[in-house]
């Protein structure tokens, strides 16, 4: 079984690469956001990428999970044709949202109350949104067929470009806001482009209806359930900027963004879990492998969950060529990040226990449990934010995300029942929060040799806590080591 999690950690690794590679790139951004432009247009930007989040769920519809579900057992047709289905769909598609927003961005900007030279900002979003759902299927295909280094490499090059670009239009041409959106659409479309031939070769024109169908009925609850999620994600945003301003939103999103080391582990585990259960569902152990994979996850999580919540503070402080990570305006919203840390604890949860909805084509189930998240996210960002600020926006998130992690936990089980090692999970989950709560406590001082040894102190108390009461169980660490050396160094027999 643990050579299996290794495989996983393996994939889960190159997946890694382009996404840990990816956010460093895009991480570097937040810094020379919040040093070259004012709050106010960060909240600008933050907003609309808001709107983004939403419209995307609308450009994919749910083709994503649907080809991957599909082509993974073949039930309809073959390989060419479970691609061809969902990719010329978004083709329609895209094209006609994109061209719809276009000719309509003034009435859109009016709506969503941007000012009226700000219109350029909605086609720009319809047009990022085009490129980036054409390119939905042909990543999920590098993912079943498990390229997962051509699939790094690609993510790395979009990346790669958006932050040129942002240099370019930003620091050149002095393009401000607008030169954001520029610089992303770029790298959606000729990240688009690079990928073009490789699904001219996958593509047929011998479409079968019934395919098609059964792709929509698995495809389209995600819709719902994605907009309940994408609210969870997003819907803080519009609700900060309309119960304060610009210039507290921008320091909102700046904040929220420093989230993404948590949000790195959890998208480069997604990228190679689905995969991973999808072609593992059918062995012997596999309920109680996928129990296990749950465990490591969160002994992985709530380590980088402590280890940045105590340094956060430092980081940003630092100087780098001269100038703070962070502005001193933004230091005010640095107590958000430990609680959006969290929040993507469990939604990786949420990852891990989707296994059975997906399995079983219960799909139907998704809108409930996002939605219930989604609403209870709305209702309590109204009654925190002017209670205790932005703060109270990211407990909001907090919030939603163990009410979703619940629900979904809930439905799978009823479907597929999976004897998870909850003793363990409790055990690190308790310790750690134990110690964040000693932390909070104590509020060491920021860049202080004293405050970093503490910290420092307190990780190593987490690790000796789980090694003594076994949840580092040290035979599990013997037979890690000597399937890593078979790897490694694979016999010459």
């Amino acid at each position: 079984m643990l050579d299996k999690i290794l495989r996983l950690g393996k994939e889960t690794a190159i997946y890694g690469m382009s996404t840990v590679v990816g956010r460093l790139l895009n991480f570097l951004i937040i810094p020379f956001y919040a040093n070259v432009l004012l709050p106010a247009e960060n909240g600008v930007i933050s907003n609309v990428y808001a709107y983004i989040a939403f419209a995307y769920v609308f450009f994919c519809y749910g083709m994503e999970p649907a080809y991957m579900r599909f082509v993974s057992s073949l039930e309809i047709g073959d390989k060419k044709q479970n691609f061809s289905v969902p990719f010329l769909s978004l083709l329609v598609t895209s094209l006609f949202l994109a061209l719809s927003i276009n000719l309509n961005s003034f009435s859109l900007a009016s709506l969503l109350g941007f000012e009226p030279l700000q219109h350029k900002f909605i086609q720009y979003a319809g047009w990022i949104l085009c490129f980036d759902a054409l390119s939905v299927i042909p990543f999920a295909s590098l993912r079943m067929e498990q390229k997962a280094k051509r699939f790094a490499l690609l993510k790395i090059f979009n990346i790669t470009v958006n932050l040129v670009f942002n240099l370019v239009f930003i620091l050149g041409l002095g393009m401000h806001a607008e030169g954001v959106f520029l610089a992303n659409l770029f790298a959606s479309c000729m990240t688009f482009l690079v990928m073009f031939g490789m699904v001219i070769k996958q593509l047929t024109f011998k479409l079968p209806v019934k395919l098609y169908k059964e792709i929509l009925k698995f495809g389209l609850p995600y819709v719902p359930a994605g907009l309940a999620g994408i609210a969870m994600q997003v819907v803080d945003r519009p609700i900060v900027k309309a119960l304060t301003n610009d210039a507290t939103l921008g320091i909102y999103q700046l904040n929220y963004r420093l989230g993404i080391f948590m949000m790195l582990i959890v998208g480069m585990f997604d990228y190679a879990w689905r995969p991973f259960f999808l072609n593992h569902s059918k062995d012997p152990d596999a309920k109680p492998l996928f129990a296990k994979v749950f465990s490591y996850y969160i002994l992985g999580a709530m380590t980088i969950f402590l280890t940045v919540s105590f340094f956060i503070e430092d980081i940003i402080r630092m100087k780098f060529f001269g100038k703070q990570f962070f502005p001193p305006i933004y230091w005010e919203g640095v107590e958000i990040v430990p609680w959006i840390l969290l929040a993507y604890v469990f939604t990786g949860a949420y990852v891990i226990f989707i296994v059975g909805v997906y399995l079983e084509k219960k799909t139907k189930y998704l809108p409930l449990v996002t939605g219930t998240g989604a609403l209870l996210n709305i209702g309590a960002n109204f009654i925190l934010i002017p209670m205790i600020g932005i703060l109270g926006a990211a407990l909001s998130t907090l919030l939603s995300y163990i009410v979703m992690a619940v629900g979904m936990y809930f439905f799978s089980q009823k479907f597929y029942y999976v004897e998870y090692e909850w003793q363990k999970v409790i055990k690190i989950s308790g310790t750690a929060m134990a110690l964040f709560s000693i932390f909070l406590l104590f509020n060491p001082e920021p860049l202080s040799f004293i405050g970093c040894t503490v910290k420092i102190v307190l990780i190593g108390i987490f690790g000796a806590i789980l090694f003594i009461t076994k949840v580092i169980d040290a035979k599990e660490i013997a037979e890690v080591k000597r399937i890593i050396r078979r790897i490694l160094i694979p016999s010459s027999g």
